[in-house]
């Protein structure tokens, strides 16, 4: 079976339009969604309805939580105040934009999925808002995978695509018990991997190219597929809605943009 995997939609319809047609061209049997299916961009309603007629398997992104559960803002999420009045401005915008079945919708998502040996998050297991780097500790990339009791974890969040394979691997754990001897236990791990499908709406590797994976069941292989469309219109629609300019300036550098010296006066609020 040939499923497609996407994520990171945040309202933009335009990039979601054109990587549905790539699905297409690439005839996968199936499509799962990693959530953020809005934030920052102009269309989040379109874009959940798009998501909802097509009846897509998809988990809850942490921009579909903040938006039912209420902006998530501390240091953790921004590197400065600047970026979290933006992160805040397009919180507000989005809020009073979608309609009311939209947020029943994101509100009822599931935290994962699961087919067969595949688990889908859009974070990590452990909550929306954790990002899987390629450069995370080994053990702890293995870790995030255990606790799916899957052998593949796709994942989203981080709008940079990658797949990272965790080779087989021999660990020993020593269980230390008072008035006991240790006790050690030794076992090999099977294959596991990792597989970030970016983003559509939204990408951060550089370019303003939409990005998702096909991924093969029966060969286990992958592709990460990019894929180009009219970002300009996108653009424009963000400039035309109000929300701020250098979120259209992004997506066409297909950069993030944040400061990153360290803020001080930056008050975590969690």
């Amino acid at each position: 079976m040939k499923l497609a995997v996407i994520s990171c939609i945040h309202g933009n319809y335009e990039a979601l339009n054109a990587v549905l047609l790539d699905i297409d061209d690439q005839q996968a049997d199936q499509i799962y969604c990693l959530g953020d299916l809005v934030g920052y961009g102009p269309h989040p309603n379109a874009v959940v309805e798009m998501i909802r007629s097509l009846d897509i398997p998809t988990c809850q992104g942490c921009w579909d939580e903040d938006i039912v559960e209420g902006l998530n803002a501390c240091e953790c999420s921004y590197p400065s105040q600047l970026a979290e009045k933006r992160g805040r401005l397009a919180h507000e915008w989005t809020n009073q934009a979608i309609h009311p079945e939209v947020r029943d919708y994101l509100a009822a998502l599931p935290m994962s999925l699961q087919q067969d040996n595949l688990c889908f998050v859009h974070g990590s297991p452990n909550s929306q808002h954790e990002y899987l780097l390629p450069s995370m500790d080994n053990f702890a990339a293995l870790e995030r995978v255990f606790a799916t009791g899957a052998d593949t974890l796709f994942c989203g969040h981080t709008h940079v695509p990658y797949v990272r394979q965790l080779d087989q691997g021999h660990l020993s754990v020593r269980v230390h018990q008072p008035n006991h001897s240790d006790t050690t236990h030794q076992f090999t791990t099977p294959l596991k991997q990792i597989i970030n499908a970016g983003s559509v709406g939204e990408p951060r590797h550089g370019r303003p190219n939409a990005t998702y994976v096909i991924y093969d069941t029966d060969t286990a292989q992958v592709a990460l597929r990019e894929v180009s469309y009219d970002y300009q219109r996108t653009c424009a629609a963000i400039i035309e809605q109000g929300l701020p300019p250098i979120f259209a300036w992004r997506l066409a550098q297909g950069l993030e943009f944040a400061e990153r010296a360290d803020d001080p006066g930056h008050v975590c609020q969690r």
